[in-house]
């Protein structure tokens, strides 16, 4: 973790998860639960290992992101606008007409954005189409895509992996979002991919097992996902949804729900005050 310290990674984090807040709040729309719980995993990528160049967000070397959960958007803009992919005087405008910022990620108007992306399941097709011209250009560029634990009931998914493990993608990464909840309820209620890690192991991957919200170990993985060859690698994150935010922490109702006034003054205190905690730690 070179580039950033864990005190800033949780500074960076937070921030992500206040322009979440900020964001949905102001489109009176908007998937907060889920965004939150993949804030800490963007700061790590954005901020420590993706080779991104924010002044020239076409860079053909850059590494990509694909957001298969594209409904988490709102994390996804805090972390570009953090970045300097554009002000962070843009977020209020999610959602609105005519706004760069929609309600899941646009590669045509959202600068830094790589993939549009919104059907589940069909990012990490994408990522690994990114992943295997990468291998084509003979380029180390690297390709990360984010899922969501209720989005490995598509089946789409499980074809990308088996395609990847064939290919030999070592240049993939997929992150598993783990935090047991989509919109109708928990995932084991709904549609169980249970178990995770040894489905993915058994369609051919690398697989890791993290706290989402431990910034250490976000990293400690990324570096092992970039130096383990022959092989894609899947992180599987257990997280929070909602995290953060008291209220919204492991209840199914934040999935797609914007807050109040007094629901968003609430959350931005409390946010406030953990943000005021990092930047005052020695």
């Amino acid at each position: 973790m070179e580039a950033l310290t864990k005190k800033e990674l949780n500074i960076t984090a937070t921030k992500i998860r206040m322009a979440v807040i900020e964001g949905t709040y102001n489109a009176k729309s908007g998937h907060p639960g889920g965004s939150l719980s993949i804030a800490d995993t963007l700061a790590v990528l954005y901020f420590v290992h993706m080779r991104v160049d924010p002044t020239n967000p076409k860079w053909k070397e850059r590494d990509r992101l694909v957001l298969s959960k594209g409904h988490t958007a709102p994390a996804l803009y805090g972390a570009l606008a953090l970045k300097g992919y554009f002000p962070l005087e843009d977020i209020p405008t999610l959602r609105h007409v005519g706004s760069h910022l929609q309600g899941h990620p646009d590669m045509n108007g959202t600068p830094g954005v790589d993939m549009s992306t919104g059907s589940l399941g069909q990012g990490v097709s994408a990522a690994c189409g990114m992943a295997l011209a990468a291998k084509l250009d003979g380029s180390d560029r690297r390709v990360y895509s984010i899922l969501g634990d209720g989005e490995l009931e598509e089946g789409q998914v499980w074809e990308a992996s088996m395609f990847a493990a064939h290919k030999k993608l070592d240049n993939l990464c997929l992150i598993i979002d783990n935090n047991n909840l989509q919109i109708d309820g928990t995932v084991v209620d709904v549609n169980s991919p249970l178990p995770i890690p040894e489905k993915f192991a058994a369609f051919g991957f690398n697989v890791i097992i993290i706290d989402g919200h431990d910034v250490e170990q976000i990293d400690k993985a990324l570096i092992a996902a970039k130096e383990y060859k022959g092989k894609p690698t899947a992180i599987v994150q257990k997280s929070v949804k909602g995290k953060g935010v008291s209220f919204m922490e492991n209840q199914v109702g934040w999935h797609g729900v914007a807050p109040n006034k007094e629901q968003y003054e609430q959350a931005m205190q409390e946010l406030a005050a953990q943000l005021k905690q990092y930047e005052e730690a020695v």
